[in-house]
């Protein structure tokens, strides 16, 4: 191997995510997002992802397969692998070699390249470097003569076959090239096409691309030239028929790498439909979201042919030219041979729908096109429901990341964690359950309730909008100098539920658009998402959220048509961040809130459990009823009881001049969401508040001191393992909060999920990426470390396994950059 071989840096490229990485530490931000990016809010690119996450294949055992044979044939022509590079522009954007590296470590591993439209290098210049089959992917200029010259001049050069792509009458809406104002760098241009103005991609289409095409470019792409012609695009069993009728020779499932249409289905959810139409007439070939050799299996069992390997191609090419991209295909191929050989599968050829699981493989789609893949279900075989069939936000990768984390803790037990945000269990006592609902039982009957009262407040539902909330607000005036009435108060089953019910009361259509502070808490994107409610970020400082990004944030939003209807943030001790706004902030937002005619949703559960003097909050402040303020007793009583709240005095008129407030509003969706919290978890609660007469702060004194002195820990072992030089050295920092339960450390290195896998594993210390924490991306180099659940004890064992977890990062990273730079030279 030579020097530049991302293989003689151990662990850094033994996956294609770890190319990924490594690719982005050396490529232009700019140009990364280019590459990288989807459309919208990248759900379908996500998706593709975690479709393939989502399936499982099942081993078998003494099946006599000692080697399996991996190779394919495709259009007459065999490949090593079931596995071809998709069309992708412009290589030379990553690397000078471009499309003719990528060409000849194809060649040698024997794998067919579809070279694109907007290839940076000539076609004979491919054709005479290539070792294996290429085609030409085709997009159809409005200037048909423009089409026709392209694809004689790829036939001239010996190209096989014809992808022509069906799925882009105009380039997808890209954010992150639009945020980015993103033009392809001077020098970079299609090398096969006419001279022009190609610096941006997204102009280029949409005043040269042929947005009306129909059915009958089929046969006119067949009537200028005699290569086989398959489709690109295709994602339905009626397409896929249709395709046929009008003449393709083969289809490939794709959704553009999801930057076309975001809340597209991931391509291999779609795969077997696609695969039922076709009915062996014709290759099928799939693209989107393979990172791994069972990747491949699993498509080759859903229907396909082969697959189509696009981005991990440019990340080896951008890491080290002509070997890293050999070096990708050796990793794809080496894992698809394992995976054939541990289910027992001689071949890739003989691969099918058995090696799935019945929830893997899910039902064999049957559309009217197709003849039905099975008979009529057996009346007492269990259902199978297709996940296509679900809410599009199942497939939100936010809903995924707490089960991630909660996987990895039980996955390792041993390992100090400073991942859950949990108060610390040594404050909790059994027996003060009995003598709070004792409490509030003897309360009731002062306030002259009779015992049969009694019980049917404690045996029975309730009332939805709750029971307890006088003294909610008792307490509330008391501690935080809210003033706020009883009946501007719902009870909800914990914080999440008080989320949910103001989002879904305060977002009427699709242009309302919540606005939150990122990084933020997942539990308020998670249920955005769930509701269909789109989130804009806007960027928290060390000093919280400011009033110039909200300001801009809106405007932007308006000038998009759409209505930002509220932001969400946590103004004290921030979730994930651990930051604090301060008072003059808090004024000013208010203010602007104002000016803009903006709710504020304030959710601030870590005041009273920090130490010190307290800013006023948000609703505290609040004079025009702008703030809905939501509230937990998860930290100042006990997580189990799921005690929240919601403070929501903002007037309603109807149509006809009633009024009302917004907390009537939320009561009515609870009582079609979970009709009441129960009354017994809010006895609990109340007998809390009644033992501190309404003074959470001065009952949970003990507990914010323990915090304060556990944050203190933390910030002390880190200065201990990495003072001052050695952090600059290292690019290390971290914040300090004035409170609360998290702070975040800022590191050199990404800090990822596979990064967390390898701290929990190799040095049993387990935290969180920030990256969770970001609506729209961001945070790839910081984790938040929640402290609350620890012991002093526990800190300093904790940060010294975190200590040599990060230098061990670190250096790796530094020698992989090393490696990108030789190999650039």
């Amino acid at each position: 191997m030579s020097a530049a071989d991302p293989r003689t840096a151990p662990r850094q490229a033994l996956t294609l995510d770890d190319y990924a990485a490594l690719a982005r530490e050396g490529m232009d931000p700019g140009v990364w997002d280019f590459l990288q990016g989807g459309a919208g809010e990248e759900r379908t690119l996500s998706e593709n992802l975690l479709a393939f996450d989502r399936r499982r294949l099942r081993t078998r055992v003494l099946t006599g397969v000692a080697e399996a044979d991996t190779a394919v044939t495709v259009l007459g022509r065999r490949w090593a692998a079931p596995v071809g590079v998709a069309p992708m522009a412009y290589h030379t954007l990553v690397h000078p070699g471009g499309e003719t590296a990528t060409v000849q470590a194809a060649g040698v591993a024997g794998l067919p390249v579809v070279v694109s439209t907007f290839a940076g290098q000539p076609f004979d210049k491919l054709a005479a470097a290539a070792n294996s089959p290429l085609w030409l992917q085709v997009y159809c200029f409005r200037d048909r003569s423009v089409t026709r010259r392209l694809v004689e001049r790829a036939a001239e050069a010996g190209f096989e076959a014809l992808v022509l792509t069906v799925d882009t009458p105009r380039l997808g809406r890209r954010l992150r090239d639009l945020r980015n104002g993103f033009r392809l760098p001077e020098g970079i241009v299609p090398a096969n096409l006419p001279p022009g103005d190609y610096s941006s991609p997204s102009g280029h289409s949409r005043t040269e691309l042929d947005p009306a095409l129909d059915w009958s470019v089929v046969s006119w792409l067949k009537s200028v030239s005699p290569l086989p012609v398959l489709l690109k695009g295709v994602t339905t069993g009626e397409d896929a028929a249709r395709a046929l009728d009008a003449g393709a020779d083969g289809l490939v499932v794709s959704n553009h790498g999801g930057r076309q249409l975001d809340g597209a289905h991931a391509t291999v959810d779609v795969l077997a439909e696609v695969a039922v139409a076709a009915a062996g007439r014709c290759p099928v070939l799939l693209d989107g979201g393979v990172r791994r050799g069972t990747d491949v299996l699993t498509a080759l069992a859903l229907g396909a042919d082969a697959v189509l390997l696009g981005r991990p191609v440019l990340h080896g090419l951008a890491v080290a030219g002509q070997s890293g991209v050999a070096d990708v295909f050796d990793i794809l191929v080496g894992e698809l041979a394992d995976a054939l050989l541990l289910t027992g599968t001689p071949s890739a050829a003989a691969a099918g729908p058995a090696l799935l699981s019945p929830a893997g493989a899910g039902p064999v789609p049957t559309p009217a096109t197709a003849v039905p893949a099975r008979p009529a279900a057996d009346p007492a075989a269990p259902v199978v429901l297709r996940k296509e069939e679900l809410h599009a936000s199942l497939g939100d990768p936010v809903l995924d990341t707490m089960n991630f984390l909660n996987e990895v803790t039980t996955r390792y037990p041993g390992a100090v964690s400073f991942a859950p945000g949990r108060p610390y269990e040594g404050f909790f006592d059994t027996e003060q359950l009995f003598g709070h609902v004792r409490r509030y039982l003897d309360h009731l009957a002062a306030e002259g309730d009779t015992p049969e009262a009694v019980r049917t407040k404690l045996f029975q539902y309730g009332p939805t909008a709750g029971l307890i909330n006088g003294l909610i607000a008792d307490s509330l005036r008391a501690d935080e100098g809210i003033d706020a009435a009883p009946g501007s108060i719902v009870v909800t089953v914990g914080c999440q539920e008080a989320m949910f019910l103001t989002l879904r009361a305060l977002f009427a259509g699709p242009q309302d658009v919540l606005l939150a502070a990122s990084p933020c808490y997942v539990g308020i994107t998670g249920a955005a998402a769930l509701l269909g409610i789109p989130v804009t970020p806007v960027e928290e400082g060390p000093d919280g959220i400011g009033t110039a990004a909200v300001e801009a944030a809106v405007l932007a939003e308006r000038a998009r048509g759409r209505r930002p209807r509220a932001l969400y943030l946590v103004p004290d001790h921030s979730n994930p961040s651990g930051n604090t706004m301060p008072l003059q902030a808090r004024e000013e937002l208010l203010a602007l809130a104002a000016r803009l005619d903006l709710l504020l949703i304030e959710d601030n559960p870590y005041r009273l459990m920090s130490t010190g003097t307290r800013l006023p909050t948000l609703k505290a402040l609040d004079t025009g009823r702008r703030v809905v303020h939501l509230g937990s007793y998860s930290k100042t009583a006990f997580p189990g009881a799921r005690i929240g709240f919601v403070v929501a005095d903002q007037t309603v008129e109807d149509a006809q001049g009633g009024t009302g407030l917004l907390a009537d509003e939320l009561a009515r969706i609870k009582s079609m969401v979970t009709v009441n919290t129960p009354p017994l978890s809010q006895a609990a609660v109340a007998g809390l508040l009644l033992a501190a007469d309404g003074r959470l702060s001065e009952l949970n004194a003990g507990p914010a001191a323990h915090y304060g002195d556990v944050l203190a820990a933390v910030l002390e072992q880190l200065e201990r393992h990495f003072p001052e030089e050695r952090r600059r050295s290292l690019g290390l920092s971290w914040n300090v909060p004035s409170g609360g339960f998290f702070l975040t450390v800022n590191v050199p290195f990404r800090a990822d999920n596979a990064a967390l896998l390898r701290s929990a594993e190799e040095y049993g210390v387990i935290w969180t990426p920030m990256s969770y924490f970001y609506p729209q991306g961001g945070g790839e180099h910081a984790m938040r470390l929640s402290f609350s659940y620890l012991t002093r004890a526990d800190v300093e064992d904790g940060t010294a396994r975190l200590a040599r977890f990060v230098e061990a990062e670190a250096s790796a990273h530094a020698a992989a950059a090393g490696t990108t730079r030789a190999a650039d030279r």
